[in-house]
């Protein structure tokens, strides 16, 4: 009996050993397990013998069994590890050079945001980033933006459900909402409500808003806001460090144009513009390229400043926006596309 199980393990293992697919395998594994199987026949054995040898010829089956299973067993790995193998190609050696000598490069809204930084960096501006996830409070009502704002509606800004599981009930939770933020201004709040004057912050991120894609508008895109508050801080001021920050980004003898606008956050606000000549681009017009204002006295009663004491002015502008026109590229589209013949034009 137990040459028999050894006979019909070895032929097992011969069997295997001469397949080359998980196909063959199958048909091979038939040839034991299926109805006129070799291990099926050896199993039959059982009722032609006696009462009292059933128990022990039990066990052999047993054994010849479980010997059969891990011989297939053995034989899935090795198929699937050669298949594995087939679609990894040939080995490589990894100490040899790389066959691709090609360097990397940063992304073009890398580039510009590590360039923008690093102008305010030589004023005395540091770093300051936030979260994606923000609180309604920190977007919307402690930058003094007014219940009725279109910027609030659902068809603006990306709210998030907030629900808690009581038992088997879900309750929502109305004490705060959050939302993904719509710009970094939350980020001055929070150094605000933080630090004490005086404040001189740029705040780059990501922000997202519910705008339909085409070549100017993106529902996913980057800012990097400025704030500076101290005493006696004027217009003047901010009319400099945008000055300064234009020249540094475009040449010498770039300028800038303010013209009156409304944000919630700053009175008086104003858009800035920048001839296009300095872009390379025909014509002498100009472009917007940013909000700017001084900071609204009632954002410095939120945040436990003396507005009589101090004041300050905020910026902000969008990274794709200065990058569409510091390159000439005419489709917000591309910088999120990762197409390489596209981002190696910056290597």
């Amino acid at each position: 009996m137990d040459e028999d199980i050894s006979s019909i393990i070895h032929e097992a293992e011969a069997a295997v050993a001469a397949v080359s697919s998980r196909a063959e395998l199958d048909e091979v594994k038939a040839r034991f397990f299926g109805g006129s199987g070799s291990f099926t026949a050896f199993r039959k054995k059982i009722a032609d013998l006696p009462k009292e040898e059933k128990p022990a010829f039990g066990k052999k089956v047993n054994e010849l069994k479980t010997g059969l299973e891990a011989v297939f067993a053995e034989a899935v790995l090795q198929s699937e590890e050669a298949e594995f193998r087939k679609r990894l190609g040939p080995e490589v050696d990894p100490s040899l050079p790389s066959p691709d000598l090609g360097r990397g490069c940063e992304h073009p809204l890398t580039l510009v945001r590590n360039r923008i930084v690093e102008i305010f960096r030589r004023i005395g501006f540091s770093v300051v980033e936030g979260t994606d996830v923000e609180s309604e409070y920190f977007c919307f009502d402690a930058l003094n933006t007014p219940p009725d704002h279109p910027a609030r509606n659902v068809q603006d800004t990306y709210y998030l459900k907030s629900e808690s599981k009581m038992g088997n009930v879900k309750k929502k939770v109305d004490e705060e909402r959050y939302l993904l933020r719509p710009h970094t201004s939350s980020t001055q709040i929070r150094t605000m409500l933080k630090n004490e004057p005086p404040i001189r912050i740029i705040s780059p991120g990501r922000c997202f808003r519910r705008d339909t894609a085409d070549a100017t508008h993106s529902a996913n895109f980057h800012q990097i806001e400025g704030l500076y508050v101290d005493r006696n801080v004027s217009v003047r001021d901010l009319k400099a460090v945008l000055d300064y920050f234009v020249r540094e980004l475009l040449g010498s003898d770039a300028k800038t144009r303010f013209r009156p606008h409304f944000f919630p956050y700053t009175e008086p606000s104003f858009e800035v513009d920048f001839p296009s000549g300095h872009l390379g681009k025909v014509g002498s017009d100009w472009i917007e390229i940013m909000g700017c204002g001084m900071v609204d006295p009632s954002v410095f009663e939120e945040v436990g400043y003396d507005p009589e004491e101090y004041s300050g002015f905020a910026f902000g502008m969008g990274i794709e926006r200065v990058a569409m026109n510091l390159y000439g590229i005419d489709d917000i589209r591309y910088f999120y596309q990762n197409d390489e013949r596209f981002l190696r034009q910056f290597s």
